[in-house]
């Protein structure tokens, strides 16, 4: 399986995705407000006709997440007795951006997405992510085993591998790690970045030995080999050995389970009383395993995930300017 290199990136570059991004989505949402005036009711959410779009994050291979994530769906209208559609749009920003449309009903939301999304689009969140007992979970670097790359030091001036621009463990948190210790930009601390997408697509590109290093999610509390590496496994199933971790740090909020504004009310508790019912399941339980290492769910709040904007303010990426609530500055060319 091949990663091929994306361009060089700059903290404008990233602005720029998710400015882009949310231009587009003006137009749709414009076009959408003026042909909802004065149309009819139509079919209920959650019927047959208008069915609830639940959507996931695409962390990793989209036909894995969709093997756990049909099935929970499933189960979800059992419980419910609302019909459902799934999803896994093909990256962060385009999940955030069809929730903001009104193309997707709830959303499986990284951290960051999450805060981009609920600046932008009010977006809800209604569950947090339990594993191992914890509601936090860490992030890690990792380089290839015979690399003889021992520190974060050892990667000055050598090629890494985030994954989204939107991806809270393997973007915004190192990123802004490297910014407070070394008071660089990451782009200037390594000689080449790429955004490679999912967490398994950058573990691959240092098994490849495209990069030399990368980020991605941490281990679990009690389960040490539960980390982004492992999501590569059923494509490199040696790579626990011949990619290691260097640095483990931070405590990030874990990923959200969240609604489009909008969504009725009643819909809404409906949902998320039937998500933690099923999560106490032992089919619920092995599926929510499966999708992303979930153990259960749990209340969370939008205070949980303020910690994300300080983040970003460290890596130079403006909330405001990413959600496409203001404009990006203009640069100037040097005289």
């Amino acid at each position: 399986m091949k990663i091929y290199p994306t361009p060089r990136f700059s903290r404008r570059s990233v602005v720029r995705r998710t400015s882009a991004l949310a231009a587009g989505l003006a137009l749709a949402t414009g076009g959408s407000a003026l042909a909802a005036c004065g149309a009819p009711s139509g079919p209920a959410v959650g019927s047959a006709e208008k069915p609830l779009v639940m959507a996931f994050t695409p962390s990793a291979d989209t036909q894995k997440i969709l093997l756990s994530g049909q099935p929970l769906a499933d189960l979800l209208e059992k419980e419910t007795g609302y019909k459902f559609k799934t999803e896994v749009p093909t990256g962060y920003a385009p999940l955030v951006e069809a929730m903001g449309a009104n193309k997707v009903d709830v959303a499986w939301l990284a951290p960051f997405g999450y805060a981009v999304a609920r600046k932008k689009h009010e977006v809800e969140v209604i569950l947090g992510t339990v594993r191992s007992g914890s509601k936090t979970y860490p992030w890690q670097i990792i380089v290839h085993a015979d690399s003889g790359i021992k520190t974060l030091d050892d990667l000055k001036g050598k090629r890494f591998a985030f994954g989204d621009a939107l991806s809270t463990s393997n973007y915004l948190y190192p990123a802004a790690y490297i910014k407070e210790k070394y008071n660089l930009d990451a782009d200037k601390f390594f000689s080449n970045v790429q955004f490679a997408g999912g967490h398994d697509k950058v573990a691959i590109a240092v098994y490849n030995k495209q990069v030399d290093g990368g980020a991605t999610f941490g281990p679990n509390l009690g389960q040490p080999e539960s980390d982004g590496r492992s999501r590569a496994l059923s494509s490199v199933p040696d790579i626990m050995q011949k990619v290691v971790r260097i640095l483990e740090t931070d405590k990030i909020p874990n990923d959200t389970v969240s609604v489009r504004k909008g969504l009725p009310k009643e819909v809404t508790q409906k949902l998320k009383s039937g998500l933690l019912a099923v999560s106490k399941t032992d089919q619920g339980k092995k599926l929510l395993k499966d999708l992303y290492s979930i153990d259960g769910l749990d209340e969370a709040s939008a205070a949980d995930y303020d910690p994300i904007i300080k983040k970003a303010g460290l890596v130079g990426v403006d909330i405001e300017v990413a959600a496409g609530i203001k404009a990006a500055p203009t640069a100037t060319k040097a005289p």
